[in-house]
């Protein structure tokens, strides 16, 4: 009999393979039992997830997540489709974040959502592993990069530096401020809240203007 459930992992990501033939309640008991397990091993890692073999509402997904979240340590930032390359390209581009942070001197992490009108003020570069929620801020010198979704305000290039960019898996920010630059969105915004297959922009100066792209490894590599 084919196994519940089969993790295997791709670069900077976790394969799920579902049993499309057992209920969905016994296939997500079980990925609760080898997340847990594999809990010291997993650690705090940053990763995409791919779900395969079996189709999943994304009530289901919600749940997948969930039961990740509550039986391990991961960070799982969003569902892919590993046959899309605008999401091998959008993985490469987080391993190579995270590297480039890494060598930087004084860079560095924040774990949670910033809401209820919150600032987080640094002179680093920085990754939020969260949501920023409207009416909340994001301010460095340096880079600001977000791992969830960009609903309220960013200001990257605090130090008047043009060459900064700002990253995130969902582009809808209040405003936006680059160096000198600003960007404040004329339309009124979307209803927040990511989706599992979102796709990643980043937001950089371009021709002395604000412009937002796929965020991939290549387009970061421009950056120094």
């Amino acid at each position: 009999m084919r196994e519940a459930v089969i993790i295997k992992s791709f670069p900077n990501g976790i394969a799920l393979y579902l049993n499309e033939e057992l209920p969905f309640e016994k296939v997500l008991e079980e990925i609760g039992y080898k997340f847990g397990q594999a809990r010291n091993f997993f650690g705090e890692a940053i990763m995409a997830l791919s779900i395969e073999g079996r189709a999943v509402s994304n009530v289901d997904e919600i749940r997948i997540l969930e039961t990740i979240h509550e039986n391990s340590d991961l960070h799982i930032i969003c569902i892919v489709s590993r046959d899309e390359e605008a999401n091998k390209n959008y993985i490469k581009a987080l391993a190579h974040t995270e590297k480039k942070l890494a060598s930087e001197e004084g860079g560095q992490f924040f774990r949670g959502d910033l809401k209820n009108r919150e600032v987080l003020e640094t002179d680093n570069s920085i990754i939020v592993l969260g949501d920023v929620y409207p009416g909340s801020a994001v301010i460095s010198a340096k880079n600001i990069i977000i791992l969830g979704g960009l609903y309220g305000e960013a200001y990257a290039g605090g130090n008047g530096c043009g060459e900064s960019y700002v990253a995130a898996l969902e582009m809808e920010p209040e405003r936006i401020k680059i160096g000198d630059f600003k960007y404040k969105p004329n339309t009124k915004q979307a209803k927040w809240g990511i989706h599992p297959k979102i796709r990643p922009k980043i937001a950089y100066i371009k021709n002395d203007r604000i412009v937002f792209e796929a965020f991939t490894k290549d387009l970061l590599d421009t950056f120094g």
